[in-house]
């Protein structure tokens, strides 16, 4: 492929040509914008390969003029610093094939450039699916009307479009597993496998051998060689989930793997590469966790590099009575359908959720059986009320009005400072970094 390299940087603009040329590719280069859209324009150009930030045209004005041209087709790949992972999520949104964090190993590259060939040439079935059809997929796993759902599948589409690691951020039963599974099911991995690991399951001497399998007699009881998940996942996306229960003994392997793609077997010394997608979760603040010392810093950037914040059920109340008739045809014995009053969706929607999505379901599966298929509003003041009492129902109540007291604090100090986050910060007297995760965690970042 004819590949264009832009990059006002010199020496990484020089020594990048230079290695996807080793690879077989026609490569040229230019040192800003300006000079890339000259070059585009005379003769042609497959991939383009470009820098965000350049004096001049930068990269997103590059991109904008690629993807409203006649040159719609070239696929453009964005390099950028981890601090505008932002811009980079925005240069997706406008039609990017992928982006890399800098700073990167040129060899990083290879593997997207590759895609990119493959999927020119590839037969359908191991083509990433089409953007309509992997929309309409998005649209019917993620259920909810509500605008913060509606970011949510506006990342998750980004998500699958992009090779990066995911971080997906929520309480307990808000959906991670599922939106994992969305992501990989919509990205060119599909037909690879998807492997979850849930992290919070296995005791600490068992994780190394979970995670990278282990050689015969590496340990009591090792009686044959066995593969690990990164193993299994080969070539698709390794799941991790409750990644924040991982002990910090652990995590350094654990970066090792995903920074460099290698690993070695419990009892081995064999390099094994890992072409694995990592999509990890946390019901925990990682920040707050490294702050503790309980989590690596370096490993926490490694994952969050596509962030999904996926909110409690509680923040999206309008989205109950959909998730509702959702799951009502989910739960319907044979011809029988599922009757709920109107003043019974009412009451869910005035319960607080602190099991969120996954406690509504269970709660309308409960009613169903119980109720003979029919689902009253007093037989949910019955369930719900067992549920809140034994979850402590007035302890969620307040947390949940402080929640949301805080949420229209941050939409009225961005208001009111339009949209700067940092004149928004300091109007309420936070640092930028604190105000920047209060968003993150209510979906307004």
């Amino acid at each position: 492929m004819r590949i264009l390299v832009v990059d006002d940087e010199k020496i990484k603009r020089v020594t990048l040509a230079d290695d996807l040329a080793t690879q077989g590719h026609e490569v040229v280069t230019a040192a800003d914008g300006e000079e890339a859209w000259r070059l585009l324009q005379q003769g042609r150009i497959d991939v383009v390969v470009t820098d965000l930030k350049m004096r001049k045209v930068d990269g997103l004005e590059l991109l904008r003029r690629i993807k409203q041209g006649d040159q719609a087709d070239v696929q453009v790949i964005m390099m950028t610093a981890y601090g505008s992972i932002q811009v980079a999520v925005e240069a997706m949104k406008l039609g990017a094939y992928d982006f890399v964090t800098k700073p990167f190993r040129n060899e990083d590259i290879f593997p997207i450039v590759a895609r990119i060939e493959r999927e020119k040439q590839a037969p359908a079935p191991l083509r990433r699916p089409p953007m309509e059809v992997a929309s309409a997929d998005i649209d019917q796993a993620i259920v909810g009307s509500s605008p913060v759902i509606a970011r949510v599948r506006r990342m998750v589409e980004i998500c699958s479009r992009s090779d990066a690691n995911v971080l997906l951020c929520g309480e307990t039963g808000v959906g991670k597993d599922l939106i994992a599974g969305v992501i990989h099911r919509n990205s060119h991995r599909h037909a690879f496998p998807f492997v979850k690991v849930a992290c919070t399951l296995f005791p600490p001497h068992l994780i190394e051998s979970e995670l990278y399998g282990h050689e015969k007699g590496s340990f009591t009881g090792a009686e044959q060689q066995r593969k690990g998940r990164f193993d299994l996942a080969q070539g698709g996306t390794l799941y991790l989930d409750d990644v924040d229960d991982i002990p910090l003994e652990h995590q350094a392997k654990l970066l090792r793997a995903i920074e460099e793609k290698i690993f070695e077997r419990v009892g081995g010394s064999k390099p094994i590469h890992a072409d694995v997608r990592i999509i990890a979760s946390t019901k925990s603040n990682l920040l707050e966790k490294i702050q503790q010392g309980s989590f690596r810093k370096d490993l926490y950037y490694r994952l969050d590099v596509l962030r999904v914040n996926i909110p409690p059920l509680r923040e999206r109340r309008e989205d109950i009575p959909v998730l509702v008739n959702h799951f009502l045809k989910r739960i319907r014995q044979g011809d029988k359908p599922a009757q709920i009053e109107p003043e019974a969706v009412e009451v869910l929607q005035q319960h607080d959720w602190p099991g969120n999505v996954r406690e509504l379901l269970h709660t309308l599966e409960r009613a169903y059986l119980v109720g003979g298929g029919e689902i009253t509003a007093e037989l949910l003041r019955s369930e719900i009320g067992l549920s809140v009492a034994a979850s402590g129902g007035a302890r969620s109540s307040f947390q949940a009005a402080i929640e949301s007291t805080e949420k229209q604090l941050l939409e009225e100090a961005l208001r009111l400072s339009g949209g700067s986050k940092t004149a928004a910060a300091a109007r309420l007297g936070m640092k930028l970094s604190t105000f920047r995760d209060k968003l993150a965690k209510y979906g307004l970042g």
